[in-house]
């Protein structure tokens, strides 16, 4: 298998609808087919609990989830038997994630009338939250910190972690060492659609969450999609994507390499670059060529690339401004001469990395931002998982006699132009006597 299908495009309207084409790419999915079936599972495990969610895992990860939980004993020893660098690493991450993620909490306020009436805002957080950590083509001990840290800095009570186990039933042990790190004490071995519903709807193993947040496949993404409403969750994730914005002054092979560590995630990952130099965008066209023969995940990054990879030649720095706003990426990489300059065109992107010696894995793993970003366009109107996504607000509002009596002419009015007696009357009655 070759790269074949990646092309150069030097025009605005192509690169729009290719844009498109990329944006919309989940949208190819059999999505009544999927519906259909995780609905069937979703019920199982609302009807049946432990016995349902044992019995997908057997049919989709092919082992018995028996015990489910992974013992305390179990996580403390894969901290310990984890490499001490490694160690270190995961440390060094999680201090600059929680440092960040510290500023993030929002701040309860009053405001006191001038005739004493008080309005305010109360943050709190969730009580127990569940989060999903992905297994299959790759293990990420960075997702249980980026879903863990802000939910613990968010006050939640309690933290429960769901990740499938391989064909033998284990997760990788990075993956538990980060959960006994970010002190996660209920980490569950299974995943899929039928992990989601039992943090949705509670087993007697599985406390019912609150809220639901982390990646995963379609039949995940899709099970978030039918629970919300009855349980939180943090977003509708897409495949990932990275958007870079290039100048002749950017090194091609760092563009190569930002490319590919975008496509080695899956098969339907989209790498996408906007130029204003031809010769770079043939450069890294050659690069991708070279490169991509001895990468350990070839297969992957040529499916990525042939089918959702992209070079757009663009005029000038205005036109990759307006073409990155209209696909509005994830990931977007500034590597140009004038990146503060362009850095204020932009409108919609999920996470930003200016110059040549920030590459997107900085923000992957221990920049202190979240990882955990809108994808799909969804950076237009949303922004990255935070210490909000584990709280809610309530309103508190109390007014004494003399506030309403000076309000109460002006609710009635309102009131009454909405045709609500009733509502106008719980004011008027108050001064009858």
């Amino acid at each position: 298998m070759k790269i074949k299908n990646m092309k150069i495009i030097n025009t605005k309207n192509e690169a729009i609808e290719e844009l498109k084409r990329i944006s919309d790419r989940t949208n190819l999915e059999n999505n009544n087919k999927i519906n259909a079936k995780v609905e069937e599972i979703l019920q199982e495990v609302k009807n049946y609990g432990d016995i349902a969610v044992k019995k997908y895992t057997k049919k989709f990860d092919g082992f018995n989830p028996d015990p489910m939980q992974i013992s305390a004993n179990d996580l403390e020893n894969a901290w310990e038997q984890i490499d001490c660098n490694l160690k270190r690493s995961l440390e060094v991450a999680h201090k600059r994630i929680y440092a960040f993620h510290e500023k993030e909490i929002p701040t309860s306020f009053t405001i006191k009338g001038e005739h004493g009436d008080i309005v305010q805002r109360r943050w709190k957080p969730v009580k127990n939250a569940g989060i999903y950590i992905p297994g299959g083509r790759a293990a990420y001990p960075s997702t249980v910190l980026m879903n863990a840290i802000p939910a613990k800095v968010a006050g939640v009570e309690e933290i429960i972690m769901v990740s499938p186990g391989n064909k033998e039933g284990k997760i990788n042990k990075t993956v538990l060492a980060a959960a006994y790190l970010s002190g996660i004490k209920k980490v569950f071995r299974i995943g899929g659609a039928q992990a989601i519903g039992a943090l949705a709807f509670g087993t007697n193993q599985i406390n019912k969450v609150d809220v639901v947040t982390g990646p995963g496949n379609i039949y995940v993404t899709t099970a978030k999609k039918l629970i919300y409403g009855s349980t939180g969750i943090d977003s509708l994730a897409g495949p990932s994507e990275i958007l870079i914005i290039a100048d002749e002054t950017a090194q091609s092979s760092h563009i190569v390499s930002d490319l590919l560590a975008q496509a080695e995630h899956d098969p339907l990952a989209s790498s996408i670059l906007l130029t204003t130099s031809q010769n770079q965008a043939e450069e890294v066209l050659e690069g991708l060529y070279k490169k991509i023969d001895d990468h350990p995940r070839k297969e992957i990054c040529i499916q990525s690339i042939n089918n959702w990879g992209l070079i757009v030649i663009c005029e000038d720095y205005q036109s990759c401004i307006e073409l990155s706003n209209k696909f509005a990426p994830e990931h977007l990489e500034i590597l140009a001469l004038d990146s503060k300059n362009i850095l204020e065109g932009i409108e919609h992107a999920g996470a930003i990395f200016l110059g040549k010696w920030t590459p997107e894995a900085v923000g992957d793993y221990l920049a202190g931002p979240n990882h955990t970003l809108p994808t799909s366009g969804n950076s237009r109107f949303s922004g990255s998982l935070g210490v909000e996504t584990f709280m809610k607000n309530t309103s508190i509002i109390e007014f004494n006699e003399k506030s309403l009596k000076v309000n109460s002419l002006d609710i009635i009015n309102l009131a009454k132009s909405e045709g609500l007696h009733s509502h106008a009357n719980s004011v008027q009655i108050r001064f009858e006597d």
